[in-house]
């Protein structure tokens, strides 16, 4: 379905604590000043499905890997193909979406606990529907992303351990080996301030706006 796209489709994939909120909102920034007409979308998204997993990734509701990408992965086609402001319907219309998770993310958050090939094979449709022109990976160490995290937020996600965020770091990068998306899968070193690493997110997106 890619063929009917007018508009451009951006992920940014990281660890929390990699500064993809930050990045996402320079990225748009940046766009809008080279008149690109864009939006930015996070997920989970803002549906039912969306409010769920914020409760479950926050440790207020209990669920395991599994039904947690299941979710993942309703709550991500519901954002997709929604037809009042889905992204598909968006970027068909020529809007340019960027989005700080897609696919991806089920794969490296759940990865740790449950089994890749289910995920891939639970988050195909997606990629099927709407396969990101780029997907930015931040890399950054994961003292560092701790050490973000606990400048920015006053709890501590299920997530955000040492352990759990460098099994996420290795999971993200199996994940983008065994799909072969050398193509589109960029990464880009976030061990730096935000206008060093915004820079290079734009050096690493710029030809897509050529």
């Amino acid at each position: 379905m890619n063929e009917q796209k007018k508009g451009r489709f951006l992920a940014l994939e990281g660890i929390d604590g990699s500064g993809k909120s930050t990045q996402l909102q320079l990225l748009l920034e940046r766009l809008r000043e080279r008149g690109v007409q864009c939006r930015g979308t996070q997920e989970p998204s803002d549906g039912p499905v969306g409010a769920m997993l914020r409760q479950i990734l926050t440790g207020r509701m209990a669920a395991d890997g599994r039904v947690i990408a299941g979710l993942f992965t309703a709550d991500r086609l519901d954002h997709l193909v929604n037809p009042r402001d889905g992204i598909l319907r968006q970027v068909r219309s020529g809007v340019t979406v960027v989005t700080d998770r897609y696919y991806f993310s089920s794969y490296a958050y759940q990865g740790v606990e449950v089994d890749l090939d289910w995920l891939i094979q639970s988050n195909r449709l997606s990629a099927e529907l709407l396969r990101p022109d780029a997907t930015i990976f931040l890399d950054v160490p994961v003292s560092r992303a701790l050490e973000r995290i606990g400048r920015n937020r006053s709890h501590t996600e299920l997530f955000e351990r040492e352990d759990r965020l460098t099994a996420t770091r290795e999971k993200y990068l199996e994940a983008f080996q065994r799909l072969r998306d050398t193509e589109t899968v960029l990464t880009v070193d976030a061990d730096a301030d935000a206008e060093t690493v915004a820079e290079r997110v734009w050096a690493a997106a710029a030809h897509l706006f050529d």
